[in-house]
């Protein structure tokens, strides 16, 4: 373990009384009401955690929290960190390695994007089976830390598993839920007509501004991950509306009790 990362394991141990997450949750845009569900034990501001970086959007509220969710220990991130916000993809990537340092067995994402599939329509939600890393850049990019190997294989970066029991829970639930491609791109502008139909071209279903990083460092780390989209929005060329991040926030609320639904289930199934 390096230095920085002990130093942020052992500032949250302090403060934590024992506690032992066996599940980490990322958290995205509009996607914050999960924590209602979750029986807090613990609190702590990313802005006091040393090395910790701090969510510069004022719609991320930047805690993690940790409690039991589904009978499970669980630690969230309630607000992550993107790309397009300055930070470096190790950075960005740096809570992922907090959680498997604290002990978290499998890695839940969420985020909010925009759809790419005209059968995916806004106010849906999206599991997400394979992805496309447009952000140029990939958090294991320099030395190799040795927690994992130098060339992590991405056959299957989201578990099999996994996605195969929420799409159970969905059906039971009668969830409007598809499964799909989620391709990353930098932000913050949202796209083009010519990109989005450029994304849909290239395998897209959806199209968003973070999880990618995330995905690829929990692989590094042997980490099974789920992963699932609220769509915010709909990137169909031909017929194209302005879309603001208020209407954004917006769908991703209404759409969020379901999105628990699932992962509540899904957790507790563990």
């Amino acid at each position: 373990m390096s230095k920085i990362l002990n130093e942020t394991i052992e500032y949250i141990n302090k403060r934590i009384d024992g506690f032992k997450p066996e599940l980490g949750i990322i958290l995205g845009t509009g996607l914050g009401g999960l924590v209602n569900e979750i029986e807090v034990a613990h609190q702590l501001m990313y802005s006091n955690i040393p090395n910790f970086p701090i969510s510069t959007l004022e719609f991320h509220s930047g805690k993690l929290i940790f409690g039991k969710l589904g009978g499970k220990r669980i630690v969230a991130m309630q607000g992550r960190l993107h790309y397009y916000e300055g930070y470096s993809m190790q950075q960005i990537t740096f809570p992922v390695k907090v959680m498997k340092a604290l002990g978290i067995q499998h890695l839940f994402v969420s985020n909010a994007a925009g759809s790419l599939n005209p059968a995916f329509k806004k106010g849906s939600l999206m599991i997400i089976n394979d992805h496309i890393n447009l952000q140029h850049d990939n958090p294991l990019r320099g030395i190799n830390d040795e927690s994992g190997p130098r060339f992590p294989d991405m056959s299957e970066p989201y578990s099999k598993s996994l996605i195969k029991m929420a799409v159970e829970i969905a059906a039971q639930e009668q969830i409007s839920c598809h499964e799909g491609v989620y391709v990353a791109v930098v932000g913050p502008s949202l796209e083009t007509k010519s990109e989005y139909n450029y994304l849909r071209i290239i395998g897209g279903d959806a199209v968003g501004m973070s999880t990618v990083p995330e995905v690829i460092v929990a692989n590094y780390l042997s980490l099974p991950v789920f992963a699932i989209s609220v769509l915010t929005d709909e990137g169909f060329p031909d017929v194209l509306k302005p879309v603001s991040i208020e209407e954004i926030i917006e769908v991703a609320n209404r759409a969020e009790p379901s999105m628990t639904k699932i992962l509540s289930a899904l957790i507790q199934k563990l």
